[in-house]
């Protein structure tokens, strides 16, 4: 899919070259390499003539070897790259791909070993890899530690979450390197990594420097994550350094290697500018290209689910009978007592649908619908659910042609309680009862201890299986939501059938106690750099009770905010998530989730702070029409929306979904204005903000 390819400049050096330096295409960022006093390998980063990065140690350590020490460079290759390729979906309808490349080959004697390290450079970042050739030594290796050092040179501000091997569903923090022990002291029972002693914690993760007048932001995090575990960092809170954490197995094993072998790339997105973080596609170019020949039956999509009313206080459960702890091995669900409070039946499916299709709602989520939900709430040993079993209240055919009907697509969900062994089992036979009842999407679940019962979510074995059931999926031409799944490294450019991931704290919280309103101004900082997120904004009633404990709850969020996630946190996977009848009781305001779109042809970051506040502009990619979503943490401000982006000499009408003056998301969050004003490329608009508010505002094109 390149489009170019501008320069393929090579330079083979001489035996025993000396240390290498490679600079990005602006000169803005400079790596240097060279091996220190014991042969191990170290590299540095300056950033507009600074030290960013100090010198930092590379290597991997295996029980058979080590990659460590006593190499000396054989030569070096540099090649740079320019060339534009195009997403099936995203941000950009093009991303230009521009660096330059810098191969390290490394050899080792008694015992002998060769690695070859490589690098690129971008401007907005770096990436870096092992490359383990063939070897003359052992060639099958058990992989205990991989050496990647990021050497900061001060305490610099962190916003990160707890390294844990099983979740990523923390509130983040941002903190220093000195304070981060009392960030983290109250997750430590929580989190099985920090049983290993010191700080961990997870990417990606954000860092900006402490210079006050001119500060740099640096997203760490990891790209191509195949046939490898995911990497958390080990904090050294003394000497402001982190360094790689490999995911083990419950045996302590990090990774089982067959060379030759190339691990992820580690990567750093730098810049200045906060804004450039949240532009960076550096992520998905150190991805493959898109692995799919035909992706025409890739749909970017908005659905609605039969999955809230579980989670609000109505006593509603995914379970459709109670009988099951009286009952043990069931076989026959007909000889069940229904407990009146299954909502994936198939009148309830309906009216959704019915609500999907009069307010053009791409798909319908359906969560409950198939037989297994009673052994997981009886904690059996085996949980096991099947996927191509409904239960009695649900009727497949029927619910398969009446969203037919309607024009509404079905989308399946296969919780799995973590029995990732039993799902593979199962994949064949459940992706082909999909296709043949008109389902192409499929939400994915992984709640729970993973079984194999050796493993964690993010071990190489479930990072394998992951990318087992993307290609699998693939085959059968269905689109994957998936959840409490390894982070994403950008693997949706090389499989854009991986439309959305949750892998971070999402707004099924918003239940269960709130997410603060910083939250969603950190995450397009950290997690969604690896791949859009199925956040499920949409929320309209922002007041409610935890599902089956009567806990009240508060929303970190204005209405209006609701509307702006769908801008600054991206997804071609959007969901509507609130209930019917809560958009009802607000359709002007709905209107404008009716008419978002979920694919982009451009994007304009037009300001930007972690933790803070973000604006950004979207062109629609099917049309002519622009839109922009604000919003603030907990703190009024005045957003400064700059119109420069538009065509000049076109007039637009802009719908703008604002708070109300007295909004506030604790006290007043469900007030909220709509009004429309003329703009074009010479308006500057104050935005008033409410406390953890957001603006949302649809752009049209007068007709001249």
């Amino acid at each position: 899919m390149a489009k170019s390819l501008i320069s393929l400049g090579m330079l083979l050096a001489t035996l025993a070259a000396g240390a290498a330096t490679i600079t990005s295409p602006s000169g803005d960022i400079v790596l240097n390499f060279d091996v220190d006093a014991q042969g191990a390998p170290v590299y540095s980063v300056d950033y507009k003539g600074k030290t960013l990065v100090a010198p930092s140690q590379l290597g991997i350590v295996a029980d058979e070897t080590e990659f460590k020490d006593g190499f000396k460079i054989l030569s070096t290759d540099t090649v740079t790259v320019d060339r534009t390729w195009q997403p099936v979906w995203g941000e950009y309808s093009d991303v230009r791909d521009h660096f330059r490349e810098l191969a390290v080959n490394l050899k080792a004697d008694d015992p002998q070993r060769l690695l070859t390290l490589r690098f690129r450079v971008f401007d907005d970042g770096v990436g870096f890899r092992y490359e383990l050739p063939v070897q003359d030594g052992p060639n099958y290796l058990t992989v205990k530690k991989e050496l990647s050092q990021f050497n900061f040179t001060d305490d610099h501000t962190l916003f990160c979450i707890p390294g844990d091997y099983d979740t990523d569903e923390y509130l983040w923090s941002e903190t220093t390197f000195s304070k981060l022990p009392e960030a983290l002291g109250s997750y430590h029972r929580h989190s099985e990594a920090q049983r290993t002693g010191g700080d961990v914690i997870q990417t990606p993760m954000l860092i900006k420097t402490n210079d006050s007048k001119n500060p740099v932001y640096v997203n760490i995090h990891e790209a191509a994550l195949a046939g490898y575990p995911a990497m958390l960092l080990d904090v050294d809170v003394e000497n402001n350094n982190m360094s790689s954490h490999l995911v083990p197995d419950r045996l302590g094993v990090s990774a089982y290697l067959q060379l030759p072998f190339a691990t992820p790339w580690r990567t750093m997105i730098i810049s200045d500018d906060a804004r450039d973080i949240l532009a960076s596609q550096l992520i998905y170019n150190l991805n493959e290209p898109c692995a799919i020949e035909d992706t025409s039956w890739i749909k970017p999509m908005k659905f609605m689910g039969v999955w809230w009313e579980m989670f609000t206080g109505n006593e509603k459960t995914w379970a459709y009978s109670d009988d099951y702890l009286a009952k043990p091995g069931i076989t026959d669900y007909s000889t069940l007592k229904p407990n009146g409070r299954h909502p994936a039946n198939t009148e309830n499916v309906k009216k959704y649908i019915d609500f999907a299709a009069e307010n053009g709602i791409d798909g319908v989520l359906v969560e409950g619908w198939n037989e297994g939900w009673e052994d997981w709430a009886s904690y059996r040993k085996n949980r096991q659910f099947l996927f191509d079993k409904a239960y009695p209240d649900f009727d497949v055919d029927a619910l398969r042609d009446y969203a037919k009907e309607k024009g509404v697509k079905l989308i399946m969900h296969h919780e799995t309680a973590a029995n990732a062994a039993d799902y593979e089992l199962q994949l064949d036979r459940a992706f082909q009862f999909m296709k043949d009842n008109n389902y192409d999407a499929v939400k994915t679940g992984y709640v729970g201890a993973i079984i194999p019962r050796s493993e964690h979510h993010t071990s190489q074995w479930m990072v394998d299986h992951a990318r087992h059931v993307i290609e699998r999926a693939a085959d059968f031409e269905i689109m994957v939501d998936s959840h409490e799944a390894p982070r994403p490294t950008g693997l949706a450019r090389t499989y854009p059938n991986w439309l959305a991931q949750e892998s971070a704290r999402g707004g099924e919280f918003e239940s269960m106690g709130g997410n603060p309103p910083s939250h969603t101004a950190i995450l397009p900082f950290t997690r969604l750099k690896g791949g859009p997120m199925d956040y499920t904004p949409g929320l309209f009633e922002t007041r409610m009770s935890y599902y089956n404990e009567g806990k009240d709850s508060q929303a970190g969020t204005t209405l209006a905010r609701q509307l702006a996630l769908y801008l600054t946190m991206p997804s071609p996977m959007q969901m509507a998530c609130d209930l019917p009848e809560n958009y009802q009781r607000f359709p002007d305001a709905f209107q404008f989730i009716k008419d978002v779109p979920v694919d982009w042809s451009d994007s304009k970051y037009l300001e930007a702070e972690p933790n803070r506040y973000i604006t950004v502009a979207r062109k629609d990619k099917n049309s002519d029409d622009w839109y922009v979503g604000t919003i603030t943490d907990d703190k009024a401000r005045k957003a400064e929306i700059d119109f420069s982006f538009l065509p000049k000499g076109q007039k637009f009408e802009a719908t703008i979904y604002e708070d109300a003056p007295d909004a506030d998301w604790k006290t007043n969050p469900q007030a909220y204005r709509i009004r429309k004003i003329k703009v074009d490329s010479k308006t500057r608009l104050r935005q008033h903000v409410a406390p953890g508010g957001g603006t949302a505002i649809r752009l049209v094109p007068v007709a001249k």
